[in-house]
């Protein structure tokens, strides 16, 4: 040991300042550090590596049991499944969390040094985690707002896919599409679309068929025989109560209404109900093909199309469509058509270099 003035200070190697005295070049009385305790040949990060390895799967072990702890108190506090699911993440992310804080804490960091390492960090990837955090404060608004839920069948508006939400998350909402697919879509994304629910309140659903019928047709026929076609089909609502949406309340049997006077025919719209929203597109084909059959048997009933009728009178001249020339030669280019007469009558027979009738000749209604 080396001598020091009695009026100096020692700074320890444990960090403590020691007046007037001898510097130690060992640990403290007492306290013989953990290298004390293990065999010369053990090195330390092993032992460091080990004991993170016991806490995180302690970690994993105190997860499963807060959770099957939890797990049926939260479900009967919430009524709804996201926010069960979202309740149990959050428990296991929160024991994960201390689990982290304290390997860290064996391996030599403390929370100082973290917060300074998180600052200069954060400044270099706060570009890249704006997705993932818009994402997130998304996923909490739709937790909030409660668009849907899983178990929902929606349909989304740009591409009509349709399916069951399978999964909510603060990150993304997992979707069973009707074509047995998975749809995962961001809630940063989702938010922005429109969504139809057909399961928020009630599943059946109403469909609308346009049918344009001729004036000839009778119309209470018509209207009578396309509500009985689409009664046949499985899947409608026959009849009962009427069904309630907000204020106003719809009959549930299938009815036909005249829409409009269009110009090629009378336009009907057929109003039915579906049980279950699922079947929409195999419902509505069947209630078409029945339509369809109700208008082949029945020969006072007939489905209008646009057509146009050409009317021809004495004020629109005569035209002629041949091969011939002038003065009965062939045309030079062989069988090339020649349109005479335009606009005024015309008839075969000596003609001037115009074309038309020489003077004294009678043009007889005949030879228009």
């Amino acid at each position: 040991m080396l001598p020091v003035p009695p009026d100096a200070t020692v700074l320890a190697v444990d960090g403590t300042a020691t007046p007037g005295g001898t510097v130690s070049q060992g640990p403290p009385a007492g306290d013989p550090g953990l290298g004390a305790l293990l065999p010369e040949w053990l090195p330390i990060w092993v032992v460091e590596l080990t004991a993170s390895v016991v806490v995180f799967a302690l970690a994993y072990v105190v997860a499963r049991l807060a959770v099957r702890l939890f797990g049926r108190r939260l479900a009967r506090r919430f009524d709804r499944p996201s926010l069960t699911r979202t309740a149990l993440s959050g428990i296991r992310a929160l024991v994960f969390l201390g689990a982290f804080l304290v390997v860290l804490r064996i391996n030599g960091l403390d929370l100082g040094n973290i917060a300074l390492s998180v600052t200069v960090f954060s400044a270099v990837v706060g570009v890249i985690l704006a997705p993932i955090v818009g994402s997130v404060i998304s996923g909490v608004f739709l937790l909030a707002d409660q668009p849907f839920e899983i178990g929902d069948m929606i349909q989304l508006d740009e591409d009509g896919k349709r399916g069951f939400v399978e999964d909510i998350t603060l990150r993304y909402t997992k979707i069973f599409t009707l074509d047995n697919t998975f749809l995962v879509i961001p809630n940063g994304t989702i938010r922005d679309r429109d969504v139809y629910n057909f399961s928020a309140e009630d599943p059946r659903t109403r469909l609308s068929l346009p049918v344009l019928i001729t004036y000839e047709s009778d119309v209470g026929t018509a209207q009578r025989r396309i509500e009985e076609a689409a009664r046949k089909v499985e899947g409608v609502i026959e009849g009962g109560p009427s069904i309630r949406i907000g204020a106003a309340r719809y009959p549930a049997a299938p009815n036909c209404l005249i829409e409009s006077f269009a110009d090629n025919g009378i336009a009907l719209t057929l109003r039915f109900w579906v049980r279950v929203p699922y079947r929409i597109p195999a419902v509505r084909s069947q209630v078409q093909e029945n339509v369809d059959r109700v208008f082949a048997e029945d020969d006072d009933l007939e489905f209008a199309y646009p057509h146009s009728h050409l009317v021809f009178d004495e004020t629109s001249g005569a035209l002629s469509v041949d091969g011939v020339g002038q003065a009965g030669n062939p045309q030079r280019g062989g069988t090339r058509p020649q349109v005479r007469g335009q606009g005024r009558p015309w008839r075969d027979g000596p003609t001037d270099s115009a074309g038309s009738p020489q003077a004294g000749e009678d043009v007889s209604d005949d030879d228009r």
